[in-house]
């Protein structure tokens, strides 16, 4: 069989677009990719801008299907729940799902340099510090600069995936020259910061290893998550002004009364606070929504590049990675027709993508606001309850998501939104402290999905 693509291009050599470069060269198509930064390869990661990422069921499925997952458990640190620290000092574990289920925590640098790697084992080049200026849709070219000497170069393609993040240079260039492109960005209030927890003693753990630590604070909150080297790396969301925000933590004084009265733990771990503060960036959180993703038979967003989302369901790279998962299915399914191909992944995907992008913003408002609260808790009790009884009827949203890659998105959010109605009848029920643990409640719940 005669491939209708021979060359594929893809611009970006991120998580995703490095992933999406080892299917389709197992798929047999030469592939180049084309990243606007240097090799990271050859570089110290710096610290401060998002070296952790959570991975968990769909992005595991996509790297089990190319074979480097169990590569990857090398450098991943399991998670089964996330742990609360209150501002009184107690501490709640909460755990994400069933015995043996788990989130990882994992370095982006190292994923990343890991999939580069295995993309070169199978023939892709990855060709860098090449940043996209112009795609001519016309003549099926994309203009090149040099990052480092200006110099500028023409490369024609027959395929082009845009897999260079959520300011993608591929979308401005598909929208410019697209008529009615549907385009959305929004951006949270709050911004982040990230700060780093340093090892014990011979490399050892200062908090719990096995956990995501959350410090809730109702309208902000601080994370950290564990690295292989004993550290932690802390991400404080935060507004950006108002009362409590980063406007007001404008010097080092500030900067320490804050942390002592709000994050009392966590400041006795960090010695050098204030100075990572002020030199570590405040980053901005985005949500892109778009649509079309695609250009006839020759080009598709990806990854996103086509749906950033913010990061508290732990998604964006899991999205990402099923989206490589889905187009190499697809591939098969169609026979390397690209026309129906990309027609498909974008009718697939995008309410996928949608989804996700929302569940996301909620679960910012629960990680902050109500995971302290203890209604909330006595719900998730409730809901632990009734899984357990009917644990096919009632799988909680963020075990559909996280844990079940065979139910979409788009189905988890439907789901979700419907326990959660029944949830909020249950939850005003006189005495639901009390009853809670009976039958009673149980069947009720029970009779409420049946009619839902």
């Amino acid at each position: 069989m005669k491939m209708k693509k021979d060359k594929i291009i893809i611009i970006g050599a991120g998580l995703v677009g490095s992933l999406l470069s080892i299917f389709l060269a197992k798929k047999g198509y030469t592939v180049h990719i084309y990243e606007r930064r240097s090799d990271m390869r050859q570089e110290e990661m710096s610290a401060g801008r998002s070296i952790n990422l959570a991975l968990s069921d769909r992005g595991i499925k996509a790297l089990n299907e190319v074979g480097i997952m169990e590569e990857i458990r090398t450098i991943a640190i399991p998670m089964p729940g996330r742990l609360i620290h209150n501002l009184d000092g107690s501490t709640v574990f909460q755990p994400y799902g069933n015995e043996g289920q788990a989130i990882h925590s994992v370095s982006r640098a190292e994923l990343n340099c890991k999939l580069m790697d295995l993309a070169e084992q199978y023939g892709v080049n990855i060709i860098f510090n090449k940043k996209c200026t112009h795609i001519d849709w016309d003549k099926s070219e994309v203009k090149f600069e040099n990052e480092e000497s200006t110099a500028s170069e023409i490369i024609p393609f027959e395929l082009l995936f845009g897999a260079d993040g959520a300011f993608a240079a591929t979308r401005l260039q598909h929208m410019l020259r697209h008529d009615k492109f549907d385009y959305n960005q929004y951006y949270i209030d709050c911004g982040y910061k990230e700060l780093t927890i340093p090892s014990g003693t011979h490399g050892s753990f200062l908090l719990e290893k096995n956990a995501l630590h959350i410090w809730p604070r109702k309208e902000y909150m601080l994370i950290a998550l564990p690295n292989m080297d004993g550290s932690f790396t802390c991400t404080l969301f935060f507004p950006f002004e108002g009362e409590k925000s980063f406007d007001k933590l404008d010097n080092p004084e500030n900067v320490q009364l804050f942390f002592e009265k709000e994050f009392a733990e966590a400041i006795s771990l960090i010695p050098d606070l204030v100075e990572q503060f002020f030199k570590n960036p405040i980053a901005s959180l985005v949500t892109v929504k778009c649509f079309p993703w695609i250009r006839e038979d020759k080009f598709s967003l990806i990854g996103d590049a086509a749906h950033a989302v913010v990061p508290f369901y732990g998604q964006g790279m899991n999205c990402g990675f099923e989206d490589c998962l889905v187009l190499n299915n697809l591939i098969d399914e169609f026979d390397h027709d690209w026309n129906l191909i990309l027609e498909k992944f974008q009718y697939l995907r995008k309410p996928d993508a949608d989804a996700i992008a929302d569940m996301a913003i909620d679960n910012f408002i629960e990680m902050r606001a109500k995971t302290a609260d203890p209604k909330f808790l006595l719900q998730k009790k409730i809901e632990a309850k009734m899984q357990a009884k009917y644990p096919e009827l009632w799988i909680p949203s963020y075990a559909q998501v996280t844990f079940r890659p065979d139910i979409r998105y788009s189905e988890a959010f439907k789901n979700s939104r419907k326990q959660e109605a029944i949830m909020k009848e249950i939850m005003i029920h006189p005495h639901i402290e009390k009853l809670w643990e009976t039958d009673e409640i149980i069947e009720m719940i029970y009779s409420k999905i049946q009619e839902a």
